[in-house]
């Protein structure tokens, strides 16, 4: 039934509306320089325990009047929160400083709250409208093959050839490093092509075991293949080798963990969920296409308030599942939506698609990285939402400079 659904999504006329294209030609990205996020200096701090647990605790949440009542924070709290820590895959441990460079206060958003549906269970509301991605022709293909799982249990987004977006609380729980993070490992999509398996040795002998005998030989050769088939498709890490023609996971190790020192707060204080994204580096350069970053734009322009993203959720074993919904509100730093998200979605890449300036194309673009469920004050009362971290100004700053390494290539998101 979702095989049905997910192709009538693509070809139905409604597919063209929900993703954007030939709805509102007015709508486009708007490149805007963006603020400088500089490094100043770097310490090296202890190493951590990498005992945390991988999810989300936060204190209860500032209601999102509250949230646009609050003054914005100073330039040296900002500088603060916006300092890093890095950990190496040796265990080693960094802090870096920084300083902000043609800062440019940010408006308030304007309220777009919506009457909400009757949420049913977590994280799901209503009709689940989830879609899992079975087919190998677009599990490989732009954007869903940007999708990516860590060993920790999360999801994230490539967004150069050896950077992974992904939430903060996937990998440090806002006083250490996560238990798994030690050794943290991420699994790229790949499709096993047919005849490329290898041939174990002693195939020969047990298919003549198979042949011959009374029988029981026959027996005992098949249960030797279906071992040897199970171990071969079996991966450490909670991925499997797909059967040929099938998805897999090819994981690779990663060389070091970017955190904003707003989440890594340590014994210092609490996490702030306005921080909860991270950056990883790869070991290695892959090959896949990515998803470029761009800064999130107001909600009033976007084309029916719609973002998309794709994970791979818990209940849905190791399926990559895509959703799309509108968002319900904003603030400064958050989006507030109903996309139905089971737990293991949390650190995909939140995206929209807006047409290019002075171009026909359309482009697709990491605006915000999902991190939970939460329960907000809404004028007095209690709502629950699934909410995205915005990738705002400044964090695309911080965000470019992990990846480029240089502040100066980064003046325009």
């Amino acid at each position: 039934m979702e095989n049905v659904l997910f192709w009538m999504v693509i070809f139905l006329p409604g597919w063209i509306l929900i993703d954007g294209s030939e709805m509102e030609p007015d709508f486009m990205w708007h490149p805007r320089k963006v603020p400088q996020v500089v490094s100043e200096s770097t310490f090296h701090l202890a190493s951590p325990w990498f005992e945390g647990d991988a999810k989300l605790v936060t204190n209860r949440m500032c209601g999102i009047e509250c949230q646009r009542e609050q003054p914005a924070p100073s330039l040296s709290e900002l500088e603060d929160s916006l300092s890093y820590e890095t950990v190496f895959e040796n265990g080693t441990r960094t802090l870096t400083r920084v300083k902000v460079q043609g800062l440019v206060p940010e408006p308030t958003p304007n309220s777009t709250t919506t009457a909400a549906p009757i949420r049913r269970r977590r994280q799901v509301y209503g009709t689940d409208s989830r879609f899992s991605i079975l087919d190998t022709r677009f599990l490989t293909s732009f954007p869903f093959n940007t999708a990516v799982k860590l060993s920790t249990g999360c999801s994230g987004v490539l967004v150069s050839p050896t950077h992974v977006l992904t939430a903060a609380h996937c990998v440090h729980d806002g006083k250490d490093y996560v238990k798994g993070s030690k050794k943290l490992r991420v699994g790229l999509l790949k499709i096993r092509n047919k005849g490329s398996g290898k041939k174990r040795r002693g195939s020969k002998r047990n298919k003549r075991e198979v042949k011959g005998g009374d029988g029981r030989e026959g027996t005992k050769g098949r249960r030797l293949q279906e071992r040897a088939r199970g171990a071969r498709q079996r991966k450490p890490g909670g991925g499997q080798r797909g059967a040929e023609g099938r998805p897999s996971f090819q994981w690779t190790r990663v060389k070091s963990i970017h955190i904003p020192k707003g989440w890594a707060r340590g014994g210092s204080g609490d996490p702030a969920l306005d921080y909860d994204y991270a950056l990883l580096e790869l070991r290695r350069m892959h090959k896949k296409a990515y998803m470029e970053l761009g800064v999130s734009p107001a909600v009033g322009k976007v084309p029916g308030a719609m973002i998309h993203f794709s994970g791979f959720d818990d209940d849905r074993a190791d399926q990559l599942v895509y959703r799309f919904c509108s968002v319900s509100d904003e603030s400064r730093e958050l989006l507030y939506q109903y996309c139905d998200a089971e737990s293991g979605s949390t650190g995909s890449g939140v995206y929209l698609r807006l047409k290019e300036p002075d171009k026909k194309k359309w482009k697709r673009r990491i605006v915000a990285v999902f991190s939970g469920h939460q329960w907000v004050d809404v004028q007095g009362a209690q709502k629950d939402y699934n909410v995205a971290v915005r990738i705002t100004p400044l964090k695309y700053a911080q965000i470019c400079l992990w990846v480029r390494g240089d502040a100066a290539a980064c003046a325009y998101g």
